[in-house]
């Protein structure tokens, strides 16, 4: 009789052993599941977080992440302030003062070749040696890489603007007049330098601006993407789609 409750007992613990494996496994998997649960979510939503233009790089690897990048993202704020007061120190000179480029090039040139003029030829009068002037060689290869990457932008330019012209891309051709017709409304309020000059100023506040508030900028772009999108969707169903095409875009396709 021993021996059975003994082994009755030992079958029931065996039993209980195993049940409560089977649901510490279950309690296990569950946790897993939930953590997985939890966890795709996030990182579904951080690999979906909508950027400004499309960008994958944060800003200062778009400004390609060198000393440009650093001044536009005022990394030294010495150097980048040094700049901007640089940049308007020559447009109050130009614009306020309305003094010329081609004028100030001539008078500085005239100063200075007076002034070698001069010392080259009073050198024994005042008994000090004559100016060194180094032999100028203007080095062949960085012209040629110059060249090399303008015919490649130009190149590129030329083949958009014939894919424009040809009728093969609508889109673009409406983007291209349209901002044509922004930059002559804008030519028509200032002159080039002054234009050149808040162009500058933008860049070197816009840029900065954004990376330290990008998190409230990109979602406002996101709707604003969105809503773009909507009406051109609109704008293209009841008109663009409407506009008959030239027979040139089949001969060429």
């Amino acid at each position: 009789m021993a021996d059975q409750s003994e082994s009755a007992g030992s079958t029931v613990e065996s039993v209980t052993e195993k049940i409560s494996e089977k649901i510490h496994a279950h309690d296990s998997s569950s946790s897993d599941s939930d953590d997985e649960k939890t966890v795709s979510p996030s990182s579904s939503a951080k690999a979906k977080v909508f950027r400004l233009f499309g960008r994958e790089k944060p800003v200062h690897q778009v400004f390609g992440g060198g000393k440009p990048a650093d001044v536009f993202l005022w990394r030294n704020k010495k150097i980048s302030g040094g700049v901007l007061g640089g940049a308007t120190a020559i447009w109050v000179f130009f614009e306020l003062l309305e003094y010329h480029l081609l004028t100030l090039v001539c008078h500085i040139l005239i100063l200075a070749l007076a002034i070698l003029f001069l010392w080259s030829n009073a050198y024994t009068f005042i008994k000090k040696t004559p100016p060194r002037i180094p032999e100028v060689h203007l080095p062949e290869e960085p012209f040629l890489q110059v060249a090399a990457a303008l015919r490649i932008e130009i190149n590129h330019a030329f083949a958009v603007l014939r894919d424009i012209v040809t009728g093969r891309d609508l889109k673009k051709f409406l983007i291209v007049i349209a901002g044509l017709w922004v930059i002559s409304i804008v030519g028509s309020w200032c002159n080039f330098l002054t234009l050149f000059y808040i162009s500058f100023v933008l860049l070197h506040t816009v840029p900065v601006l954004y990376e330290k508030h990008e998190d409230k900028v990109d979602p406002f772009a996101e709707k604003a993407t969105i809503q773009i999108k909507k009406q051109y969707a609109v704008f293209d169903a009841k008109v663009l789609s409407k506009i008959p095409k030239g027979p040139l875009k089949g001969k060429l396709a």
